[in-house]
């Protein structure tokens, strides 16, 4: 994964190259030419206090804090697209990260899509920066081999790192162990206290209890980011192994009931102390 840091990216987008895109876009050339006027020979000025800076005229990028910025920038980057099949750009405002898929130890097709972005930024008059973009190798495989040589964009190497915070949230490398290690508590702590004995209950059980159970193996799934079975799968998994082995038991006072009758059609079954029609 690399997470890309843009130089005052709002700052640098061309209004001729936007305005170029939306029209591309197939957006109504009266809106384009209201957007390009909105852009262009904009008067600006800070004040702080009582002093007011001299007035500078603006014709370069998107008015920061302006509602319609994030829009425009994100149209204007609407072609910043992957180029292989085994990578993903996520763009969210301002913020560019390149997924690649890489198996085999195979990077040609992730190395090759940071190359274009960079030359897609060249050509947009985006500037990178290079100290503050970083990437995070997170490695699915039982054993690591570190195998990966470093990225360099414009002769500046990209900083490897153990974790990252993207859009809030912290990504951490060892990302598989973190999801195991929750598979295992789940396994281990609630999946165990809720089908404990479950050959035993399951079966008379309500429709309103088995789903009660249901929610919270959902909820242990968005936790654990993994799928996990469900109460009946377990409880279907479990009443066959059993049953298999009464089979394999003759000792077992119930293995009678595994016999096939006579017929070799049906089996014994135990009588009801009841009749029902």
């Amino acid at each position: 994964m690399l997470f890309i840091d843009y130089s005052s990216a709002f700052n640098t987008v061309i209004p001729s190259k936007l305005v170029t895109k939306l029209i591309t876009l197939g957006l109504d050339k009266s809106i384009c030419c209201w957007i390009w006027d909105f852009l262009t020979n904009r008067p600006q000025a800070v004040k702080i206090g009582n002093h007011l800076s001299s007035t500078l005229v603006l014709s370069t990028g998107t008015p920061q804090g302006c509602v319609l910025s994030p829009l425009l920038y994100s149209l204007f980057t609407y072609d910043c697209t992957a180029r292989h099949s085994s990578n993903t750009i996520l763009k969210f405002a301002d913020d560019t990260t390149i997924l690649g898929l890489i198996t085999n130890n195979d990077e040609s097709a992730y190395r090759d899509e940071v190359k274009s972005l960079t030359s897609w930024c060249q050509e947009n008059n985006l500037s990178l920066n290079v100290s503050k973009t970083k990437e995070m190798i997170v490695d699915f495989r039982r054993r690591h081999v570190d195998q990966h040589s470093s990225i360099y964009i414009n002769n500046a190497e990209v900083e490897l790192v153990s974790s990252y915070k993207f859009l809030g949230v912290h990504i951490i490398e060892e990302v598989w162990n973190e999801l195991q290690h929750s598979y295992n508590f789940y396994k281990c702590t609630i999946e165990s206290l809720l089908t404990g004995c479950i050959t035993v209950w399951y079966g008379n059980s309500t429709a309103q209890s088995r789903k009660a159970l249901q929610r919270v193996v959902r909820a242990a799934e968005d936790i654990t980011g993994s799928s996990l079975p469900s109460i009946q799968d377990i409880y279907r998994s479990r009443s066959l192994r059993k049953a298999h082995s009464i089979i394999k038991d003759p000792t077992h006072p119930a293995q009678g009931l595994f016999c096939l009758l006579p017929s070799g059609r049906r089996y014994r079954s135990l009588p009801a102390r009841t009749k029902k029609t």
